[in-house]
């Protein structure tokens, strides 16, 4: 199969989205619950797809969309999605680098439920997922579900390896998290002024005392970027790393082990490794039925993905070092996150198995 083909399961997947798209069945039953997309555009060539999905989101959740896209975008926001999205600006009294995180504030702030979902613009819900997500929230502060590609170019097909590899070694970051309103606002929020936002959300959360459930059965599909936009955030991804030093550490040995083992002469040694992260990758594709959106051959994307980041993470630490920072829309942010703090002993990660222990 090549990395970009669907599996049975996609396949049906989609067509399950399109009948519920459609409006075809019976009436959705609305969940108490905020749905907070922090957005800023600069051209509109997704527009229809995402207010099909606004509009399917908006008959099951308050939507809530934060948009700090350019005037002339963001009235045209308002007229296409007006009456049944509530559309406001950023807070212009929120100050900080990453703008995702002032939206973020200025949306949580807004929200009219306890149970809230941060979700990127590339992030599609189905109606099981939120409703997961929902019940989740009912036991503990912050819910971390698992993203999948669909469809799966080959852009990321290779990141897909990233994924596994975290889900074999841990939990992946999604590009959406769920949280209580309360919780967030009892902790002030997060801090606005770092690269790795749902990392530093996650910490803050911990430091607070707050709980978090990290299903990795949990799953909820993301639109891939196109491939330009891949490529112009590899360095950006690697900087993350500079909050996490164990993986950093991890990333900077690769290169000087890839040139060890070119140096011995010994070309099993290679392939050892080699083999030895694809198994490792698809430990983390079969977990928790991964198998059903992650197709057999992303496994074999994890050394591509982990040789990029070798090459990415010598090139984060000298922006680092040399400009101080990487480059984040119009600023350059220095820190990737802030150190983990120590949890206070009320803090805890609940772990949901598989079957009886599924809400």
């Amino acid at each position: 199969m090549s990395p970009s083909s669907p599996t049975g399961d996609t396949r049906r997947g989609a067509r399950r989205r399109e009948v519920e798209h459609e409006g075809a069945g019976p009436s959705p039953v609305r969940l108490p619950m905020t749905y907070v997309l922090p957005l800023r555009w600069y051209a509109d060539t997704g527009l229809a797809e995402l207010t099909d999905y606004l509009r399917w989101l908006g008959d099951r959740v308050e939507v809530l969309v934060v948009d700090g896209s350019p005037p002339d975008l963001f009235a045209r926001h308002a007229e296409a999605w007006r009456g049944w999205v509530r559309h406001l600006p950023p807070d212009p009294g929120e100050r900080g680098l990453n703008g995702k995180v002032l939206g973020v504030r200025t949306g949580v702030r807004a929200a009219g439920h306890e149970p809230v979902v941060i979700a990127d613009d590339d992030v599609r819900y189905d109606e099981t997922a939120l409703t997961v997500v929902h019940r989740l929230l009912s036991r503990v502060d912050l819910v971390r579900p698992q993203n999948y590609f669909d469809p799966l170019p080959w852009h990321a097909w290779w990141d897909t390896g990233r994924t596994l590899l975290n889900r074999a070694l841990g939990a992946d970051y999604p590009g959406t998290l769920a949280v209580r309103r309360s919780t967030f606002l009892g902790m002030g929020g997060y801090d606005p002024d770092v690269l790795f936002e749902n990392l530093e959300l996650i910490r803050t959360v911990r430091a607070y005392g707050g709980s978090e459930a990290a299903p990795a059965w949990l799953y909820v599909r993301r639109l891939p970027p196109d491939a330009a936009h891949f490529r112009g955030q590899r360095i950006r991804q690697a900087y993350d790393d500079l909050a996490q030093p164990a993986r950093l550490l991890a990333a900077l040995a690769v290169l000087p082990a890839l040139a060890a083992g070119v140096a011995s002469r010994r070309p099993g040694l290679l392939l050892g490794a080699v083999v030895g992260v694809v198994a490792l990758a698809e430990t983390g594709r079969r977990r928790a039925g991964g198998g059903r959106v992650f197709p057999p051959t992303t496994a074999l994307a994890a050394p591509l993905w982990l040789l990029e980041r070798g090459v990415c993470g010598w090139l984060a630490v000298a922006q680092r070092l040399l400009l101080g920072g990487v480059r984040y829309g119009d600023s350059r942010v220095r820190r990737a996150a802030n150190p983990a703090r120590r949890k206070p002993r009320t803090g805890a990660i609940v772990h949901f198995r598989s079957g009886q222990d599924r809400p």
